[in-house]
């Protein structure tokens, strides 16, 4: 069974105010986003849930996913939790924002572990030196 960090590139086609549970409703512009997650448990599993359209909400991710499209996402293998150092390094790109404080990042200290950006990133950080990276929609080839 696989583990470690992943990072989905997610693209909403409209401005969306989404209400994300109890962390509260939002306005979400359109544009691209990139959540960072860890699944230690099994991240292919994982990627597979944030994929289906039919499921039960549990995470923040899910409230987006409900109104976008996954275009591409990144893994990075490892056993170690690398999800908040990925995550800042996403914060940390040229054209980041923090669209919601809190959003995915319930369990640790950091600002957020979604970032938005006006175009599209080329690459996320689990890309580089990456232990897989998957297309999905888009057409283009992995980079």
């Amino acid at each position: 069974m696989r583990k470690g960090t992943y990072q989905l590139l997610i693209k909403l086609d409209r401005d969306e105010i989404i209400s994300v549970g109890k962390l509260g409703t939002f306005n979400f512009p359109a544009g691209y986003y990139v959540y960072t997650g860890s699944a230690m448990g099994g991240i292919d599993a994982r990627i597979a849930r944030h994929l289906s359209k039919i499921k039960r909400f549990h995470w923040h991710i899910d409230y987006l996913l409900e109104r976008s499209s996954i275009i591409r996402y990144a893994i990075n293998e490892s056993s170690a939790r690398l999800e908040c150092e990925f995550s800042e390094a996403v914060l940390a790109m040229d054209g980041a924002r923090t669209p919601v404080k809190g959003f995915g990042s319930s369990d640790c200290k950091c600002t957020s572990h979604l970032a938005w950006f006006e175009n599209e990133p080329v690459r996320l950080p689990a890309e580089i030196g990456d232990s897989g990276s998957e297309l999905l929609t888009d057409g283009r080839k992995p980079l």
